[in-house]
């Protein structure tokens, strides 16, 4: 295994491990500790506004290794489903705008006041299958990214790298994965199943498990993402 301990090119900081950043310091203090990549969230961008924020980047040098984040294209009918559509097809456009490698999908959990996952599966699938033409006239590659089982109420019901890949399989080219070790470190097929992947891993994110953890979604110690080469 290669020492990266020295090698800030393998190295995306992903906003949320700065939170308070906006997308301007956010650009500028990795410029300054000689990192060369990072993995904004949409409302920073927003913030900064799009074409700005493309614009900043690239003035930095900055390569843009995902847009945080698109998906949540669960609902209880059929509108809130359209809107999550046009949300993730303006979602793909900030990428574009920025020069992101991906746009990274947290797909959502089970509409409100539903105990059904498979229809909530159902949905990611059909919302997928009907996203994806969009994405690859844009040349943006959507990064599915699997969340503990704990969020599979609400925030994503796709929970295994198993079920990732299924879904990439079945959806073919421009669906890919985003590996979130926080995520996914529990899984016995863990190993076979980022074999699997292969090529269609388009993030890495690098994380701790703290102990106790009280809070899946806010106790953790470090995050970023890693650049794959």
């Amino acid at each position: 295994m290669r020492d990266l301990s020295h090698d800030r090119s393998l190295l995306s900081i992903n906003s949320t491990t700065v939170k308070p950043w906006s997308l301007e310091q956010l650009v500028e203090g990795c410029a300054r500790a000689g990192i060369s990549a990072i993995s904004p969230w949409r409302d920073i961008v927003q913030a900064c506004g799009v074409e700005r924020a493309g614009k900043l980047i690239r003035s930095h040098n900055m390569t843009v290794t995902g847009l945080c984040r698109g998906g949540m294209f669960t609902a209880s009918d059929e509108g809130g489903r359209r809107a999550a559509l046009d949300d993730n097809r303006r979602a793909i456009d900030e990428a574009a705008e920025i020069g992101a490698q991906c746009l990274v999908l947290v797909v959502g959990g089970l509409p409100k006041g539903s105990r059904d996952i498979v229809d909530a599966r159902s949905q990611v699938r059909d919302a997928l299958t009907a996203l994806l033409p969009y994405a690859r006239q844009a040349k943006m590659p959507l990064a599915i990214e699997p969340l503990h089982p704990m969020f599979a109420a609400d925030r994503a019901c796709v929970n295994t790298l198993a079920q990732a890949n299924d879904l990439c399989d079945e959806l073919g080219d421009g669906a890919g994965v985003a590996i979130d070790v926080y995520h996914l470190w529990w899984d016995p097929d863990l190993v076979n199943q980022v074999a699997r992947a292969g090529k269609n891993i388009l993030a890495y994110h690098v994380n701790d498990w703290l102990v106790p953890t009280t809070d899946l979604l806010l106790d953790r110690g470090m995050m970023g993402d890693g650049v794959i080469d």
